[in-house]
């Protein structure tokens, strides 16, 4: 089995040379198209997250020798999240070679930050079965780059830093309510209003609710003057 030139081109973004090609086609096989002939990639999802983290504890360790893991833990959490594999699934322009079914083509799955994301990890995962943990590491570290040395001492997001300013002050956690919702239903648009029980309020509008949260929050933070 031989790669596609699409494919070709795109393991040279990500940097690896498959010996096994059949790997990386199932990698960016979205389930919308499985057929009996046609495996999906969300087994490779599953290992891929599970590679991902290992990587980046390892570095976050090696990185800052002297962090308490109350500091590590955030800074982890950053650069696995959702966002940050979906963003490096940009980077390499994953959505380009996604294989689709109609429907998710229609909907604008090649730009659903889920789908890019639970994606990148499977393409993880295709490199770790073709070279063995230390090409997933070396690609890992590649593609997430300054991410790693330049992940905020204190990464905690902006709702779990206002969630504990709340607590601290003896009030409880602050609430998210989604007062609008614009866009066609593949791609809405959410307005989120963030109310602290003390009275102060902020809203933001994000092309997903937990865009619109974390923006909500941030404007919020900077409200309060934490």
């Amino acid at each position: 089995m031989k790669l596609s030139a699409e494919l070709n081109a795109f393991s040279q973004r990500l940097g690896h040379s498959f010996t096994k090609p059949e790997i990386l086609i199932r990698a960016v096989t979205h389930s919308s198209i499985v057929s009996p002939h046609r495996d999906d990639n969300q087994r490779l999802e599953f290992l891929g997250d599970r590679v991902l983290g290992l990587v980046m504890a390892e570095a976050l360790l090696k990185a800052d020798p002297s962090a308490p893991e109350g500091l590590l833990a955030p800074r982890y959490n950053a650069l696995v999240r959702r966002e940050a594999c979906a963003d490096v699934a940009r980077q390499i322009d994953l959505g380009a070679v996604l294989k689709l079914g109609r429907s998710e083509m229609k909907s604008g799955g090649r730009r659903k930050e889920a789908l890019l994301a639970d994606a990148m990890e499977a393409v993880i995962a295709a490199v770790y079965q073709d070279g063995g943990f230390d090409a997933a590491r070396s690609a890992i570290l590649r593609l997430w780059g300054d991410r790693i040395h330049n992940v905020a001492a204190d990464a905690r997001d902006a709702k779990t830093a206002l969630q504990e300013w709340a607590q601290a002050r003896g009030e409880v956690p602050p609430q998210y309510v989604e007062v609008a919702r614009t866009g066609p239903d593949h791609q809405p648009v959410f307005t989120i209003e963030v109310r602290l029980a003390s009275g102060p309020s902020e809203r933001a509008t994000a092309g997903s609710k937990r865009h619109a949260e974390q923006a909500a929050a941030t404007a919020l933070l900077k409200k309060v003057d934490i």
